[in-house]
Formats: C-alpha cells, structure tokens, sequence
C-alpha cells in the first residue's frame, strides 16, 4: 500500500521541469524540486520522531515552503494542522492543547511569544519557518536527503485536521482523510476542465481549505501552474492575468478588482475562469463583474468539514445568487430543521450532504459528530437553503450564528464573552451583517453602563491582543437593551434585519 493522497499526486505530475510555482519574487519551484524538497522535509520530520498519524501543527507566513511542508507531512504519514496567521498566543494554546501535535512550525519572529505556550501543551519539537528560507527547520531541511520512502496510508486515514468555529463549545477539529482530500480534487480538475496548461493566480491564504486543498490539491492533479502572491495585491493580480488562465478568489478579490482602473475585457480576455467561494457572493458583484469583463464569475459552495460541495456549471448558466449544483458524487438535500423530514422542491430548510468529500468527523469529539449526522450519513451542514426546480442550490443563511467574514469563520461567543469582560459592559450580541468586501462584518451590538464612557474605539483597541483580526468587530454599537423573545433569548435575526444596511450607507 502506498501513501495514498501522495500516490495520487505523484501518477498525475507531469515533467520534472515543469514550473509548479512562480513565487512573487520571481523564484521558480519545479515539480522535480516539489518531489525533493517535500522528501527532504519528510526526512527532518522523522528525524524529529514524527509517527503515522502524530500531528504536525503549522503557523508561518505564506510561502512555497510552507506548501512544501504540507506535501511533506502527507508523506510522513503526519497529519497536518494549519493554524491562521492571525491567532494570538491565546488562541494557539487551545489549538495545541486539542490537538496535541508532536512537532508546531512557527514564524520565527514569533518563537519567543510561543515557545512558553508550546512548552504548557507538551508538544515535543517547536521549529521555525521563515519566508526567506530562514528558519530552524529550513536549516535541517537543507542538511536532509532529497530521498525518501513515503509511509504507508489507506484512503481513510487522516491528512489534516483544519479548525472550524461553531455556534457552541470551542472550535473543533474537522478530520480530513488522504481520500477526502484527493476524491474532491479529482472531480474539480474534471468540473472546472482544469489541465496542464493552466496558470492560476494564487492570492488565498493557505491554512484555510479554499488555497490549501481546493487551489492546490486541483492544480497538482492537473499538472499546471500557479502564480504565488503572499496577499491580494490588486496592481500585481491584474499585471499577472495576461499570464494566467484562472483565479481562485473570496467576493474581496472581485470587489476591490472591480474598483482598479484596468479591469477591462481587454486585461481580462486571456482568462478562461473567475471562481469565488468561502463567503456570499452579492448578486451585484456577479453583475457587475460580467458587464466590465464579460466573464461570469462561477460561484461554489464548500466547507471546511466537506471540501468542495456544489457549483455553478462551468457550461450552463452560472447563476447570481446560487452555489450550482451537486457536484458528481455528492449527494444533497434540504430537510425540516426542527424534524429532519425531506422539504418539496423549493422550500426553505436545512442543507445535508453525502459523498466522499465529507469529513470521518471532529477530533476528539464523537458526541458532537454523532449529533451532525443523520442515520443515513448525510452531514447537517447548518446552513438554510432550497433547491430550485432547475436544481441549483440556494443558500439563504445559517440555523446558527456562525458569521464568516472574510471567508473565515468566526464563533460569535468568543467575541462576546471578550466584550462582555470589559469594565462598564452589561451584555453584548455579536452578529454578521452583508458587506460587500468581506461577505459578512462582523458587528458588536453592546449593552453599556449608562455612567461609563465606554466608545467604539476603545472597545475595538481593547479586542486587538485578545483576538485575531478577522474575529474583530468592524463595527460597535450602542443600544439600550437587546430584543429577545418570550423565553428571553437574544433575538439576532431581529439584529441582523436592523443593521442589515449598516455597511451599504
């Protein structure tokens, strides 16, 4: 038996000398220098005393190192363990303490801040991982052979664990098996008529599943190429799209794109495909996309715990406002939230899905995964939606709380309880409001003493050492008293309707 998500990967990759990445410096990473350093990676991750299954947590800038690390973890028989690049030392304890990984790569401007964390969790080996090749493991990599015998691993052995917010509890652990990864990629290449011959512009962060696994898994088993930018950098997008044929994008790569004064159908002719996922696409962007460029963008729906569920068709009507289809293979259906019985055609209820892309659960946490999958083995995915008679999937909005801004997902509770600790606070709501740039802004609705003096800035720079970024509050307002209903629960929907506008003014 091979290792599995690496034998899939190795059968598909095309010559040696290929260009995998362009790195924004103009460095260039062949497939012959992937396979070797991925190998000599591997080698310093058994040298560390890495087992089948031990976990390898990762929290370094973006890199084609970085990349490199997760290729090599998949051949250490490791599971890899992303962690933002915005998590406070706060935040990284909870995730090691979970996850109990053996070895943690971290920044090495950060090592002094982490290693006191790493050090309270148990974790064996802490590393450091530059973006100039710098670092301590870099420096045993280039020591390391550029031979190595990948371990053996099934289709349901586990790849990664990527963290994801819910409405309850901590984060949880969503466990990715080698098949989960390569199943979902296979049928992307095949959707979305990926080849050898595509360039992709690279913008998305990789600890999150949208340019981790579905940017770079699909590119791999396509044999193609990538153009690696550290951020969305619009100026350094549009001189790139000549080059490229496709990008991979959440709805603020479009927003901010259709604001550069170069976005023509001209800049844009070489390109043969928009994608956007990770957070709503507002049916005015699509428009207005298509009327400067003349593309449709082809919006998708995944999620960190299935990869890659539904899609506008690559030939069909892409339409505004939906996530498309079911891709082949996945199974969905929209069911009564509160009885779990199937919903007509057209009405509104809770998305399930089924298929191989779906993940074998929450780590450490057979309740909870128990509780998210119905007998049958279809997965509630905790978003409301329909699906129309044509049969494109409609996403309406959460049964939970959950706000994703930004394409990252952030646990309302967490902020709240942050909120709510400040001197002169009563109580707070933490909801997700329509932005055009980020899908959702995460708003704070608080509750002061009458006497503080309390303000919106105050209470923004207070959050800034306790949460990472994304998690923080664009905006905060003042109320009196929050609305809640009969059994005096925090009505957020009435909330959300009140703001609904705040970042449209």
């Amino acid at each position: 038996m091979a290792c599995y998500l690496h034998d899939v990967i190795s059968r598909r990759a095309p010559a040696a000398d290929k260009v995998f990445i362009e790195n924004h410096d103009g460095a260039k990473i062949t497939y012959g220098d992937l396979a070797a350093g991925s190998a000599r990676m591997a080698n310093v991750l058994k040298s560390l005393g890495v087992r089948p299954g031990d976990r390898v947590a990762v929290q370094v800038e973006k890199s084609p190192e970085a990349l490199i690390l997760y290729l090599a973890c998949v051949r250490a028989g490791a599971v890899f363990l992303p962690l933002n690049t915005a998590y406070t030392p706060a935040e990284i304890e909870y995730f090691l303490g979970d996850a109990e990984p053996w070895v943690f790569v971290c920044d090495p401007a950060q090592k002094a801040r982490l290693d006191p964390v790493a050090a309270k969790c148990g974790v064996a080996h802490v590393e450091t991982l530059g973006v100039r090749r710098d670092g301590s493991f870099m420096d045993q990599v280039a020591a390391a052979s550029p031979d190595f015998e990948d371990v053996e691993r099934g289709p349901d052995d586990l790849a990664a664990i990527l963290y994801t917010s819910g409405t309850t509890g901590r984060s949880k652990g969503a466990m990715l098996s080698h098949d989960n990864l390569a199943s979902n990629a296979l049928t992307l290449v095949d959707y979305w008529r990926f080849t050898e011959k595509d360039v992709l512009i690279h913008a998305l962060p990789i600890y999150h599943t949208h340019g981790l696994f579905v940017a770079t898994n699909v590119l791999l088993l396509a044999g193609g190429s990538m153009f690696f930018l550290p951020k969305l950098d619009a100026d350094a997008i549009m001189r790139l799209m000549p080059r490229a044929t496709c990008m991979m994008g959440v709805p603020t790569f479009y927003t901010r794109l259709l604001q550069h004064p170069g976005l023509t159908p001209e800049a844009t002719k070489h390109m043969r495909l928009f994608i956007s996922g990770s957070a709503p696409l507002l049916a005015e962007t699509h428009r207005e996309w298509r009327a400067k460029t003349g593309h449709a963008i082809l919006e998708r729906y995944g999620m960190t715990e299935t990869n890659m569920n539904t899609s506008n068709p690559y030939d069909g009507d892409r339409v505004a406002g939906t996530v498309g289809f079911p891709l082949p293979g996945v199974s969905a259906r929209i069911s009564d939230p509160e009885t779990g019985a199937p919903t007509p055609r057209g009405e509104i209820g809770m998305i399930e899905v089924k298929g191989p892309n779906v993940f074998k659960g929450y780590w450490q946490m057979p309740e909870k995964t128990a509780a998210e999958f119905q007998p049958d083995g279809f997965f509630i995915t905790g978003d409301l939606g329909k699906i129309d008679e044509r049969g494109y999937v409609h996403i309406v909005g959460r049964g939970k709380d959950l706000v994703i801004s930004g394409g990252f997902n952030v646990y309302p509770k967490e902020v709240e309880d942050e909120i709510d600790a400040m001197p002169g606070v009563i109580e707070s709501a933490v909801i997700g409001v329509p932005h055009a740039d980020f899908g959702e802004g995460v708003t704070a609705v608080v509750v002061k003493d009458k006497a503080s003096g309390l303000d919106e800035k105050a209470v923004i720079a207070a959050l800034t050492e306790r949460l990472a970024k994304f998690k923080q509050p664009k905006r905060v307002i003042f109320v009196d008293d929050l609305p809640r209903n009969t059994m005096g629960k925090v009505q957020k929907n009435v909330l959300r309707d009140t703001y609904a506008k705040l970042y449209s003014a």
